[in-house]
């Protein structure tokens, strides 16, 4: 058992564990100290100071979040010299700040200028030079604007501690100090797997997902054009965040009718494709296993997971899935199966996505994937974006009247929302994969050993006498061990589930941004998301991606059989090694100056 430490906080008695900061006993006692750089799941940094606070005894003011407390310490968070201080800081941090906030995309959800309305700033007290940066739009995911930049290393931490991809970190000295890609290169050169961690951890609009809306906007008014729409899982359980609403509330069927009500002609839901990811992805799991092929395989969903491996595992690339993501597999059967059946020229479909994810934006304009002549999908909104168009519409979206999918795409069952949460697609995938193995029912539909928000789960199903292994991870720090751990012979697995956002897609770098109190990473939030999918799974009728009658009449019509010619054309695909464009030449330009 930890030794106790008591103290007081503010003339309060607190009784903490020993090892514990300031900050963290300030807060089991519900005293709020500001904060700009602090995360309670990265590494403290200090770098903004705005948690300064008086201990006695002390002759500086030290910053809370990293200074552990101490037997009888006495701690005053709120004194004139406290406010003083706190004030000033952020008063600095503001002369260095574009004074944009009516047209900032954080405009009234922004910490800094939350802080300044805190500490009743009603003027700016310095006038000095201040940075210039041009804005980098390279990326077709996120969006980086260095003059918004606080430089409180939030987006440093994450990509680095959650994600191990590194893509961001400090370059220069001083004045110059910026946060940027290495070596000078823009968003899109670098390593950068689009994931967009980093936007929802900035505290400003330094780094926001590349918006696509004014084009979407613009296509939905062509009148030449026939504008189509699908819905990812996760959205559905988080877009009522962005009207004040719960998390995990289901707000599916008012969803379709906001998208009608933008002008979208035809709604169809991604789960529906989710449904046929899994009939592809079980058929291969199943002729990797009975085949001896390259195992384990590896779900390829994330598009995030994807380009990591590409860049920095490339050896594990024969391992992953050659099935496409459900958001592709849909755009691969709008532009060609429904195109068909409606007599609509695929050339004038503008095919769009609603995805928790800005990685997908990325992979929707991958050069593999148009296998039908044309691109899979147009363009990819974020869960943001839809609720920023929803608001720029007038659409009262809480007193919306729900309304249902169009078909013959917008059928699912239960396996197919599971998606959208850590566990969900080794869930869906082995009900099917268990039934066409063996040919008879499964006693129980819940597979309960892959569900949960731990970062590394693994479990054995018993599958026709062969114990198959499986795992399931998030978050690419997590991956990078396991990956590590499988090359050296330590663990051994037939399936292995990736999400490259903690918690899965529920936790995906499109999602709301967090409001007030709340922090993303915030897993009481992710869980009510993930019992929100749940709960749709429970209530379907059918809960066997196998067993949805629409998936068994595109493979009769159109498809022929799951792994067939057509449906391997239009539903897989292939990836390769990367590196970096113009890295090589940095590097020989650093070492030539050196």
């Amino acid at each position: 058992m930890n030794k106790q430490i008591n103290l007081r906080i503010d003339n309060i008695n607190v009784t903490v564990p020993e090892g514990q900061t300031v900050m963290q006993a300030a807060d089991s006692v519900g005293i709020h100290i500001p904060r700009l750089c602090f995360h309670p799941k990265l590494s403290a940094m200090t770098a903004c100071r705005v948690c300064v606070v008086e201990i006695a005894g002390r002759r500086n003011l030290p910053t809370a979040c990293n200074t552990e407390v101490s037997e009888g310490m006495e701690v005053k968070t709120n004194s004139a010299v406290v406010r003083r201080a706190r004030r000033d800081i952020v008063e600095l941090i503001l002369d260095n700040h574009p004074r944009d906030c009516q047209i900032c995309e954080r405009n009234n959800n922004c910490e800094l200028q939350e802080l300044a309305v805190v500490f009743n700033l009603d003027k700016l007290a310095y006038e000095g030079e201040r940075k210039k940066y041009a804005i980098d739009d390279s990326s077709p995911s996120i969006k980086r604007n260095p003059e918004k930049c606080l430089l409180c290393g939030k987006c440093v931490r994450v990509c680095s501690e959650i994600q191990g991809v590194n893509a961001l970190s400090y370059a220069h000295r001083g004045f110059r100090t910026t946060v940027t890609p290495a070596f000078g290169l823009n968003q899109q050169e670098s390593v950068c797997i689009n994931c967009g961690q980093c936007t929802l951890f900035c505290p400003t609009a330094a780094l926001t997902e590349r918006d696509v809306t004014e084009q979407v906007w613009a296509n939905l008014q062509d009148p030449e054009k026939t504008a189509v729409v699908q819905v990812a899982p996760a959205v559905r359980v988080a877009i009522g965040e962005g009207f004040g609403l719960e998390p995990g509330r289901d707000m599916t069927a008012e969803t379709v009718t906001a998208l009608r009500r933008l002008g979208f002609k035809v709604v169809f839901d991604t789960q529906f494709s989710a449904d046929l990811t899994i009939m592809e992805e079980a058929h291969e799991l199943i002729q990797r296993i009975t085949k001896k092929g390259k195992l384990p395989m590896f779900t390829s969903c994330s598009p995030g997971w994807v380009k990591y491996c590409e860049h920095f595992h490339p050896e594990f690339l024969e391992n992953i899935s050659t099935c496409k993501s459900p958001q592709q597999m849909m755009g691969a059967l709008i532009k060609t199966y429904y195109a068909k059946k409606t007599g609509l020229d695929p050339a004038k479909i503008y095919s769009v996505s609603v995805m928790p994810c800005t990685a997908k934006k990325f992979e929707a304009g991958r050069t593999e994937m148009n296998a039908s002549g044309y691109q899979d999908v147009d363009a990819v909104l974020t869960t943001r974006e839809l609720v920023k168009m929803i608001k720029q519409a007038g659409i009262k979206f809480t007193e919306l009247k729900g309304s249902s999918f169009d078909e013959p795409l917008g059928e699912s069952t239960g396996a197919a929302p599971i998606f959208g949460v850590t566990g969900g697609v080794m869930e869906a995938a082995l009900r099917t994969a268990y039934e066409s193995l063996t040919g008879t029912s499964l006693p129980n539909l819940d597979f309960t050993s892959v569900r949960g928000l731990a970062g590394i789960k693994e479990a054995g199903v018993e599958i026709n006498g062969t114990q198959v292994k499986v795992a399931i991870v998030y978050g690419l720090a997590n991956l990078h061990k396991l990956l590590t751990e499988i090359k050296e012979g330590k663990r051994s697995y037939h399936f292995v589930e990736v999400m490259t956002c903690p918690g899965g897609c529920i936790g995906g770098g499109g999602q709301p941004y967090p409001k007030g109190v709340t922090e993303p990473m915030d897993f009481a939030v992710y869980q009510k998301r993930a019992q929100g999918l749940y709960a749709i799974d429970a209530n379907k009728q059918i809960r066997k991606s196998h067993e949805n009658p629409q998936i068994k009449k595109v493979y009769d019509e159109f498809l022929g059989h799951p792994g067939g010619e057509t449906a391997h054309k239009l539903l897989h695909t292939h990836y390769h090694p990367r590196t970096p464009k113009g890295i090589a030449s940095k590097v020989k330009d650093t070492v030539n100056i050196g």
